[in-house]
C-alpha cells in the first residue's frame, strides 16, 4: 500500500482473516468504541453464516452468539459493554447479553430485512430496514417507542444484493447513526437523501438532498452537544455511490461542502477523534485522508481491493481499513 500526499512515510501493517467462505461478510465492533467506557478486551462479529461470536483479545472463542436465522448485518455494543445488538436478514435485532452468552431480547417489529443498529444510551436503540422503516426501542418494551417513515422505496443497487434482492426486497435505509448527545438520529438511503429525526417529532428535522446516487452510510463528527468537543460546530458526513461525500450543517441543515476525490462509490467514511480529519474508503482502493476544515486531501492510501471499512484509534494516529481482498491494514496516520 502506497502513501501520496504525505511528506513523511507511513506504517502500515496488515492481519489478514480468513474463513471456512471467501464470501462471508464481517462487520466488526470494538468494545467501548466509545471513549468514555474504552476496554478493547472483546470483539464481537457477525456473519453471512447467521452466527454472531464474541472473541477475547488473544483471538479465543468466547461465545457463539446463534438465534438470528439469517445472515448478521449489523453489530454494536452499549456504552457500558454488558449488551450487544445485533440486526440481520431474518428481520429481527437481538439484544444479547454479554456476560452469559444469552439472548436478553428479540426484537420483531420490521416487515423486512434488519440493516443497520444503534444504540441511544445504554438500554434504547434504533434499528432500519429494507421495508424503509426506522423504528426506536427500548429493552423490555414489546412494541416500538417511536417510529419514524419518509425514505421512497428505490431499486436495490447495493454490495448487498445477493441476499436482499434475492429475497425480493427493493428498497432500503441503509444505515442509522444517533448523534453524541442521543437526541438526534440521522439516517440515508437508496433514496439519494440523509434524514435527520428527533424524539420530539414524528417528521424529519432536516431533509438533506444533494447526492446523485444511494447514500451507502452515515457518521456523526465528535463535535457538538454531548460530545468531548462540545464548543465545535456538530457536522454530519454522507457518503455515496456517486463517489462523492458531502459534509452538511445539521443546526442549519445545509450543506457546508462536497469533497470530490473518489472514482467509484464510497462505501465508507470516520471522524478522527478531534473531529479534524475524515477517513474514506471506496471502491477505488484508496483510503482519503480529508482536513474537514479545508475540505482537501491530506493524505491517500492505495490498497488491492476495494475499501469497505475505516476506524479510527483513540488517539487518532492510526487507521483501521478493511479491503475487498480479505486484509484488514493499520495505517500510520500521524499529520
Amino acid at each position: 500500500m502506497m502513501p501520496t500526499n504525505s511528506t513523511a512515510a507511513a506504517t502500515v501493517s496488515y492481519l489478514k482473516f480468513l474463513g471456512k467462505n471467501r464470501e462471508d461478510a464481517l462487520r466488526l465492533e470494538e468494545l467501548g468504541k466509545v471513549e468514555e467506557e474504552w476496554d478493547g478486551t472483546l470483539l464481537a462479529t457477525g456473519s453471512y453464516d447467521g452466527q454472531a461470536r464474541i472473541w477475547n483479545k488473544d483471538g479465543d472463542l468466547k461465545s457463539t452468539l446463534n438465534k438470528h436465522k439469517g445472515p448478521v448485518f449489523s453489530l454494536k455494543w452499549n456504552k457500558k459493554g454488558d449488551y450487544l445488538l445485533s440486526g440481520s436478514v431474518d428481520k429481527t435485532a437481538i439484544v444479547w447479553d454479554v456476560k452469559t452468552g444469552e439472548l436478553k431480547q428479540q426484537f420483531e417489529f420490521h416487515r423486512a430485512p434488519t440493516l443497520d443498529v444503534d444504540w441511544r444510551n445504554n438500554d434504547s436503540f434504533a434499528t432500519c430496514s429494507t421495508d424503509n422503516m426506522i423504528y426506536v426501542c427500548s429493552i423490555g418494551e414489546n412494541r416500538p417507542i417511536k417510529s419514524f417513515s419518509g425514505h421512497q422505496a428505490q431499486g436495490f443497487h447495493s454490495c448487498r444484493v445477493i441476499v436482499i434482492h434475492s429475497l425480493g426486497f427493493t428498497g432500503e435505509v441503509n444505515a442509522i447513526k444517533w448523534d453524541p448527545a442521543g437526541t438526534l438520529l440521522a439516517s440515508c438511503s437508496d433514496d439519494c437523501t440523509a434524514k435527520v429525526w428527533s424524539m420530539e417529532q414524528d417528521i424529519c428535522v432536516h431533509d438533506l438532498r444533494g447526492h446523485e446516487k444511494e447514500i451507502y452510510t452515515i457518521k456523526w463528527s465528535p463535535t457538538g452537544p454531548g460530545s468531548t468537543n462540545p464548543n465545535q460546530k456538530a457536522i454530519l458526513a454522507s457518503a455515496s455511490f456517486d463517489s462523492t461525500i458531502k459534509l452538511w450543517d445539521v443546526e442549519l441543515g445545509s450543506l457546508l461542502c462536497s469533497l470530490n476525490g473518489h472514482r467509484d462509490p464510497v462505501y465508507a467514511v470516520a471522524f478522527s477523534p478531534d473531529g479534524e480529519y475524515l477517513a474514506s474508503g471506496s471502491l477505488d482502493r484508496c483510503v482519503n485522508i480529508w482536513s474537514v476544515k479545508e475540505g482537501k486531501i491530506v493524505k491517500t492510501y492505495t490498497g488491492n481491493g476495494g475499501v469497505f471499512e475505516v476506524c479510527w484509534n483513540r488517539e487518532g494516529d492510526k487507521i483501521a481499513a478493511c479491503f475487498a481482498n480479505n486484509v484488514v491494514c493499520v495505517l500510520d496516520v500521524r499529520m
